[in-house]
């Protein structure tokens, strides 16, 4: 599985962005695709999760604001971000988990950042 995240950028507080991963390779198998972001000094934490089945999951600090989505169709996760505030400020990873051969694999995407000035 490879995953190719884009729609970061710059942007003020209160305002909005979308967040897109596209994943390609053996789909099939992907399980959970996440959103994760990482702040320098920081570890990478959960932003938000949705299961191949449509469950969703969000970190609180987001919950309200932003939105995971899934295209199966297009093997593409979104996040929808709205309402944005300076401490959202970060660099957004997709994730990916899948199984193949029996086996759970994690996959990461390139990361995307996401600025949010006052």
């Amino acid at each position: 599985v490879q995953l190719q995240a884009s729609g970061g950028g710059l942007v003020q507080a209160g305002g909005s962005l979308r967040l897109s991963c596209a994943a390609s390779g053996s789909t099939s198998g992907i399980v959970v695709m996440a959103w994760y972001r990482q702040t320098p000094g920081n570890e990478r934490e959960l932003v938000a999760e949705v299961t191949s089945g449509g469950s969703t999951d969000y970190a609180d600090s987001v919950k309200g604001r932003f939105t995971i989505s899934r295209d199966n169709a297009k093997n593409t996760v979104y996040l929808q971000m709205n309402s944005l505030k300076p401490e959202d400020t970060g660099t957004y990873y997709c994730n990916a988990q899948y199984r193949d051969y029996g086996a759970m694999f994690r996959k990461w995407g390139q990361g995307t950042l996401v600025t949010v000035s006052s």
